[in-house]
């Protein structure tokens, strides 16, 4: 759906008058030295960011426990807490075992020691896996038996099913299975990080000795075995009830499950690497042995088991999770893909954008000829990404008027229509260059492969800026046109990949604005090539210039409140942490600046602290969709500006990578964000809100604000 077609009653009216010209602030308010110290003297002014993801993870945990959703949603939300966590402790625990193992006693900037914050990770973390196992047990499996869908124990298996698993076992698992035991002759085994495993103690009947052995449990088969009528059983369960196959001769006395998480963040130092490629697949090939740093176990292990895996696994008593099995529920997305539609969120197909729908032909749109009569503010996934970002792709591809493409990927889908279209580009003869991120966090594998396609067809492919991620999201096509060359820009605030763009929710900018099309070649030209042009008229680069331009636009909108002019500051963002935007949010709150934040995971800001985040509010949006758009979006005396872009509000977002925010270039696409916002900031807009200690409040409203977008949509399509 198009961001223009929101009902009009979602637009809250503020009834300020609005100046026939906009005002500007020159030189740009600068705060004194005092008003700096009434922002610093609050020294407990920051959330820990630690703790604030966990907050998150727990408000994905509430929608698992949310009986109004529907019961395979639910289902699904119990998986992604699960993969949400094992990518924490992979990366944001690991690297604080790190700190404390390197004796980097820094505070961070909450004030908490590393060992404070690791206490308190460790703590929360217990305290919700208990509460996931609860709603999974109590809540969701009987809710699942009731609605003819079982996921049952061995023991609860028919004869007729043990059958069938026995088969199962005979002719695909037991071929798979390498039991390796340990003893003076054979070391300890390395356990793969988030593998499933059964420690096994068995004992020889003849000497009467134990020994202890592992098996790991193949990922390739389903973590739940469908035994018929959608009855299913963990796959563990049908591995321990046939070891003797694996021990002959041998008394099985024990089996337990558990599960290691380890160190998976790479660490690539490209300035001693002549090929970057080569140096990231050794690190590669390196991840799979970083050190432990959480073990998850049944509750029912027997002390003699545990304590060998702690000592082999060099884990300590503070990081063994005992739990109530089956470990490890990312397997429930297998149970959430079942074709049960009356359980799941109903049907919902992304519609073409209005300006990108072809109405008297059955034939695809031109869509340079429409973004040539206007600017294209699209927003997935109510917008479908594949009628307008990828056939914008595909038509350059084919386009004999097109010479040249210049786009960044940072990921993309297994069979990605972005990579095809750029290949057929490149072997089309069209310049085609491609800044591949090959750095992206658990894609790098797949992006080396498109890397080395992309070469292959004769593509530019470019890594971007050493040192710094490109995360930025471009896609340029210069056009031979009858008045000239012209180009055509897109700028968005997810990856290029279709996949996700049905469940990721991402505004893009298609345009052929003239100052926008410098700029983006300008920043390509720095990617490519030894130009450091850090200087742009509608774009805000990091690491250059996106903290001190957001700085800018916070202060003017003080300098606006402080003349008497409409001033408000409104922001969208999956993060945010950086403390010089926070502190300048608080500056603009003490100075009376209405302040509205928007976020999906961690915020290290404090709302309604007295004296210092009055006027700040903060809300979270969590749904079938995962919010991840970023807009920037500042009253400016009445004459609003609104960016969007890339960048969250983290250090390593401001500091470490290229981002790009794009000034928005006309009232229409600024207005169409603004509508967006009233609705999500609405008080009768349903939303989680955060308060001065750090905890999150569930406010139930009347309107669901994906929901709300759907029914647009949908309506927009019936008039149609």
């Amino acid at each position: 759906m198009s961001l223009e077609s929101l009902p009009s009653d979602a637009v809250s009216s503020r009834g300020e008058e609005v100046p026939e010209e906009p005002f500007d602030v020159e030189p740009p308010y600068q705060p004194d030295h005092d008003e700096i110290a009434a922002v610093e003297k609050y020294d407990d002014r920051f959330l820990d960011r630690e703790l604030s993801w966990l907050r998150f993870n727990q408000r994905v945990l509430e929608l698992a426990e949310d009986p109004r959703l529907p019961l395979l949603e639910r289902t699904r939300f119990l998986a992604i807490f699960t993969s949400n966590l094992d990518e924490f402790f992979m990366v944001r625990v690991a690297g604080l075992k790190r700190r404390i193992a390197a004796g980097v006693a820094v505070p961070a900037a909450s004030g908490l020691m590393p060992t404070e914050v690791l206490d308190l990770i460790l703590s929360t973390t217990r305290e919700l896996l208990e509460r996931q196992g609860r709603v999974f047990r109590d809540d969701v499996v009987p809710a699942l038996a009731a609605a003819g869908i079982e996921l049952v124990r061995w023991d609860d298996l028919d004869r007729d099913e043990q059958k069938t698993c026995k088969r199962l076992f005979r002719d695909r698992v037991f071929p798979v299975l390498t039991p390796l035991a340990v003893d003076p002759a054979h070391p300890f085994p390395y356990i793969s990080g988030l593998s499933l495993n059964l420690a096994v103690l068995i004992r020889n009947p003849r000497t009467g000795k134990e020994h202890f052995a592992r098996v790991k449990v193949p990922p390739i088969f389903a973590r739940f075995v469908p035994v018929g009528n959608q009855r299913f059983v963990p796959l563990e369960d049908v591995i321990r009830e046939h070891l003797k196959r694996l021990f002959p001769g041998m008394e099985v006395l024990e089996v337990h499950t558990f599960r290691v998480t380890r160190n998976e963040d790479l660490e690539v130092e490209e300035d001693d690497a002549e090929n970057i490629l080569a140096a990231l697949e050794k690190e590669l090939l390196r991840r799979r042995f970083g050190p432990p740093v959480r073990l998850e176990v049944e509750e029912s292990i027997a002390p003699q088991v545990l304590d060998l895996l702690m000592s082999e696994l060099a884990i300590s008593e503070q990081e063994v999770f005992r739990l109530r099995g089956p470990l490890d529920l990312r397997g429930l997305h297998d149970i959430a893909d079942l074709p049960r539609q009356e359980l799941k969120y109903p049907a919902f197909l992304p519609a073409t954008h209005v300006r990108l729908a072809e109405v008297e032909s059955a034939a695809p749109v031109d869509v340079f000829k429409a973004t040539r009569r206007h600017d294209v503010l699209l927003h997935h996934p109510y917008d479908s990404f594949a009628t307008s970002v990828q056939r914008f792709l595909e038509q350059a591809a084919a386009d004999p008027h097109v010479l040249a493409i210049k786009q960044t990927l940072y990921r993309t889908s297994g069979d990605s229509p972005i990579i095809d279209a750029l290949v057929d580009a490149a072997e089309a003869g069209k310049q085609v260059l491609v800044i591949v991120e090959i750095k992206a966090r658990f894609d790098e594998e797949a992006n080396i492969r498109w890397a080395r396609k992309l070469e292959q067809a004769g593509c530019h492919v470019v890594y971007g800026l050493v040192g710094l991620k490109t995360h930025c999201k471009l896609s340029m096509v210069v056009r031979d046109e009858p008045d000239g060359i012209r180009r055509y820009t897109h700028i968005g605030t997810g990856n290029y990949n279709p996949k996700t763009s049905r469940h990721y929710e991402d505004l893009g900018l298609l345009t052929t604005d003239e100052r926008i099309g410098e700029d983006v070649a300008h920043l390509f030209n720095n990617l490519s090539g030894w130009s450091r042009n850090a200087t742009y008229d509608e774009l805000l680069v990091a690491p250059d210039s996106i903290r001190t331009g957001l700085v800018d636009q916070i202060h003017r909108e003080v300098a606006h409140h402080q003349a008497g002019r409409p001033a408000r500051i409104r922001l969208k963002a999956n993060s945010v942490v950086d403390e010089a935007i926070i502190d300048a949010l608080y500056l603009a709150s003490q100075a009376g600046v209405p302040v509205e934040l928007l976020v999906r995971g961690i915020c290290s800001l404090r709302p309604g602290v007295p004296g210092l985040s009055e006027t700040v509010a903060v809300r979270s949006i969590l749904g079938r969709f995962l919010e991840h758009s970023r807009i920037f979006w500042f009253e400016n005396a009445g004459e609003p500006n609104a960016w969007i872009g890339s960048a969250d509000l983290m250090h390593r977002n401001l500091d470490r990578r290229v981002e790009v925010l794009v000034r928005l270039p006309d009232e229409d696409s600024i207005g169409q964000v603004g509508r967006l916002l009233d609705l999500a900031f609405d008080p009768d807009t349903t939303a989680w809100e955060l308060d001065s200690t750090g905890e999150w409040r569930r406010n139930e409203g009347s309107t669901h604000l994906q929901e709300a977008l759907i029914e647009s949509q949908r309506r927009r399509r019936t008039s149609s």
